[in-house]
């Protein structure tokens, strides 16, 4: 029977990321999380039904965790809507989520994994494009400058910076990465709908990650 603590639960889906940043998805066994979590052996066994079970519950997490916080959301419902503005609050995305490493790494070895495994590669389908989507709804609602395309093309150019500055650090440096980003929502996005953003609109949540 699968149990329901639910924070006993969360705590082994946060080893699970753990193990899958440090050893892969091939490393990631119920005794590696239980080992992580510091919980007698078997216990993830009693929480979850199979490893795809595990794998798609990592996966989930790590969009939880990346969640902005209420300072982040006061400062984005407060901010102007002019492109510079824009440029600032991705260089704070690209942070918040890049330190959040592990949690990144793990869902690179969720992607790899889901080439190999289809009911995962739905799940995690389901899950980016809700996410793109949420992006998308709350850009529009926000009333920044650049349209649906622009962000999209905005969020694939952030997440290789971001798998860059994760995998090969040492490519560009901190100064560069923050150049970056300037300059791809500086040629990605136009200034078209500024005009019509003279007051913040109050937006709902944007997503957890670019």
């Amino acid at each position: 029977m699968v149990r329901r603590n639910d924070q006993r639960r969360a705590a082994l889906v946060d080893a699970a990321i753990e193990v899958l940043a440090r050893d892969g998805a091939r490393g990631l066994t119920f005794r590696a999380v239980d080992a992580e979590a510091a919980v007698p052996v078997g216990t993830a066994s009693n929480y979850f039904a199979d490893r795809d079970h595990l794998l798609t519950q990592a996966g989930a997490r790590v969009y939880e965790r990346l969640q902005p916080d209420d300072a982040t959301l006061t400062r984005l419902r407060t901010a102007g809507r002019d492109r510079e503005t824009y440029a600032g609050l991705m260089r704070e995305l690209v942070g918040r989520v890049a330190a959040f490493r592990t949690g990144y790494l793990a869902l690179l070895e969720l992607r790899l994994e889901a080439t190999r495994r289809p009911g995962l590669r739905e799940v995690l389908t389901e899950r980016v494009r809700a996410d793109m989507d949420a992006n998308v709804a709350y850009h529009e609602a926000s009333g920044f400058p650049g349209d649906a395309m622009a962000v999209k093309l905005l969020m694939l150019t952030l997440n290789w910076l971001i798998v860059e500055q994760l995998t090969l650090p040492d490519v560009f440096t901190e100064a560069e990465r923050e150049q970056l980003v300037a300059a791809a929502v500086e040629r990605v996005v136009t200034e078209e709908r500024a005009a019509g953003a003279a007051r913040p609109h109050r937006p709902g949540r944007p997503a957890s990650a670019p």
